[in-house]
Order: structure tokens, then C-alpha cells, then sequence
């Protein structure tokens, strides 16, 4: 299935327009129908581009005939600005699996093997994905946390701006993730005085100054929701998110994609908490589904905003 039949368009003509302008494309995930209308109704309602971002675990919960159907349903048109990402592709199976399915991106994260084996993987998936056009993203650098079976580690490593260049160059990889202090998941940082290395963003963007970074596990775990999960039967302590006025300043150097997966899953939690604590007689999915789907909404549009600066940019 080639993705343009989708109506989906890559991330390179995307990308390139978010450097010369200074802003992030969101790339959200989604896991079923609500958590994807919500995604792209906010895109749609600010004029913002987005990658819509399915792990492999995410696909294989949804189902490859489901989640085509659902993209065909969002009736999408390349002016649109929509691009489908693999995240976290963990083989260069998986993401020939993914171009095969109609995918418009896809990351290959090669990031705990050595640099010879992540750059020799990451140069076969861009290799396979540059016959269809589609563009692929790698990683540099290793972030810790967990959020599902492919995308955990217990220790970190930074980015070395040193190797940048030779990574780019013989891969011929599209984008790269980089490692700068970010997280996956929703504990991120154990106090609120913890800062992103900027020093190592500013240090990269020299070695590439024209070629898109990532930042992954970049959400701001906002109190919102931590604190309705909590109202509603949850045990969410010490959650700490990226900071919004250091995904800002990310934003204005080189970072044009930022990854945001932690956010949505607590709204959606939230909304569904609260209309089952509040309506305990309440057994329709409908209405604690769709409070569901209107917080990971309205979340959405306050990051398409305020830390992406993507509304008004299709």
C-alpha cells in the first residue's frame, strides 16, 4: 500500500518548513480510535501539521486491518500535513513491514548497539525506505524509562556531538533523535531544578545546522491530569515532566519533531477516572470514552500552541 494513497504525505517537506520558520511538528501517539480522532481533530482545528506516531506494540494491539481502516476513515488530503510514523521500529523487518502497510515514516532504533551496528542498520532501513519514499528517522544516544516493551532502559546516555556527522552521513537517515536529558515515560526527572543539556543541542546543531533533530520522551506531564488521576482513585506521586519553558527554548534551536506519548495516556486515564468515580451506575463506554477523547483533545491543542508553535503553520 503506498501511504500517498492514504492521503499522507513524509516528514521531509514537513521538517524543512518547521527549521526555516522555528517550530516542532507534534508527533502524537495513538493506540485506538478516540485517542486518533482526538489527534487529528486538534491538528485540524489549529491548522497545525502532525505525524501521527503508532509503536509496534501500538499496531499490534490495534490490529494492521483496523488501523489502515482507521486511516482511510480520517479521509486525509496531502494538504493536510499528515504524516504516519513508525516509532521505535526495532528490526529492519518491522519497518519494511510498516512502508508495506502504508507507513510515511519510520524510525529505526539501532540506539543500545555499538555505533558500527545502530549506523549499519539505520543506512539498510533508509536504503529499503528511500525506494517508496519514505523517510526515516534514527537515534543517537540512549534516553532511559519505560513506556511499553520496545521503548525501556534503565540507564541513559547523552548524545556525542562528535559523532553526529559520521552518523548522518553514513546512514543517509532523514532526521536523528538525540539524547539531551529527556525521558520516556511518566517520572522524567526526580526534581523540578533538573535542567536539559543545551550545551550538547547547541553543540549538535553546529555539527548539522541545517538538518532535523527529535526530541523523545518530551512530555511535560502537566498537573492537570496527575492530580484528577489521583482525585479519582490513582497513585501518581512524584510524576515529573519536561519542563514547557525548556521544550520552548528546545523548539527554537534545531529540535523541528517532538515525540509526546506520556501526555495523551494521562489524559485519556484522567477523563476515563473521572466519569467512573463520579457516575459510579455510568456503564456506557461511550461517555467515559469520550471524556477520554476530550482531554487528550484539549491537551493536544494546548501543546500544538504553547510548546510546539505548529498552529497556523500548514
Amino acid at each position: 500500500m503506498d501511504y500517498k494513497d492514504f492521503g499522507l504525505v513524509n516528514t521531509k517537506r514537513m521538517f524543512s518548513d518547521a527549521l526555516s520558520r522555528h517550530y516542532a511538528i507534534p508527533a502524537f501517539n495513538f493506540y485506538n480510535m478516540e485517542t486518533l480522532r482526538a489527534i487529528i481533530s486538534a491538528a485540524r482545528d489549529t491548522r497545525s501539521p502532525v505525524i501521527l506516531a503508532v509503536s509496534e506494540s501500538a499496531l499490534k494491539y490495534m490490529g494492521e486491518d483496523l488501523l489502515r481502516g482507521m486511516i482511510w476513515g480520517l479521509n486525509i488530503k496531502d494538504t493536510d500535513g499528515v504524516a504516519l510514523h513508525l516509532d521505535h521500529g526495532s528490526s529492519f523487518e518491522s519497518c519494511v513491514n510498516a512502508i508495506k502497510l502504508g507507513f510515511s515514516s519510520v524510525m529505526i532504533d539501532g540506539s543500545k548497539l555499538p555505533f558500527d551496528a545502530n549506523a549499519a542498520l539505520a543506512k539498510q532501513v533508509s536504503d529499503y525506505a528511500h525506494q517508496y519514499d519514505v523517510t526515516v528517522e534514527a537515534e543517537l544516544g540512549v534516553l532511559s524509562g519505560i513506556e511499553d516493551e520496545n521503548t525501556k532502559s534503565e540507564k541513559s546516555s547523552y548524545t556525542n556531538p562528535d559523532d553526529v556527522v559520521n552518523f548522518v552521513n553514513a546512514t543517509n537517515i532523514d532526521s536523528l533523535a538525540i539524547a539531551i536529558g529527556t525521558s520516556h515515560g511518566a517520572y522524567k526527572r526526580k526534581s523540578d531544578d533538573e535542567e536539559l543539556r543545551f550545551d550538547i543541542l547547541d553543540a549538535v546543531a553546529k555539527q548539522l545546522p541545517d538538518f532535523p533533530l527529535v526530541l523523545h520522551g518530551a512530555s511535560s506531564i502537566p498537573k492537570t491530569f496527575i492530580n484528577k488521576i489521583n482525585e479519582f482513585g490513582g497513585k501518581m506521586s512524584n510524576a515529573r515532566g519536561i519542563a514547557v519553558n525548556q521544550l520552548k527554548q528546545a523548539v527554537k534551536k534545531n529540535i523541528c519533531k517532538i515525540n509526546v506519548d506520556s501526555d495523551s495516556r494521562l489524559a485519556f486515564t484522567a477523563g476515563v477516572r473521572e466519569i467512573l468515580s463520579t457516575k459510579p451506575d455510568d456503564f456506557n463506554p461511550r461517555d467515559y470514552l469520550s471524556l477520554g477523547q476530550k482531554y487528550v483533545y484539549d491537551n493536544c491543542i494546548d501543546e500544538i500552541k504553547n510548546i510546539m508553535n505548529s498552529a497556523n503553520k500548514l
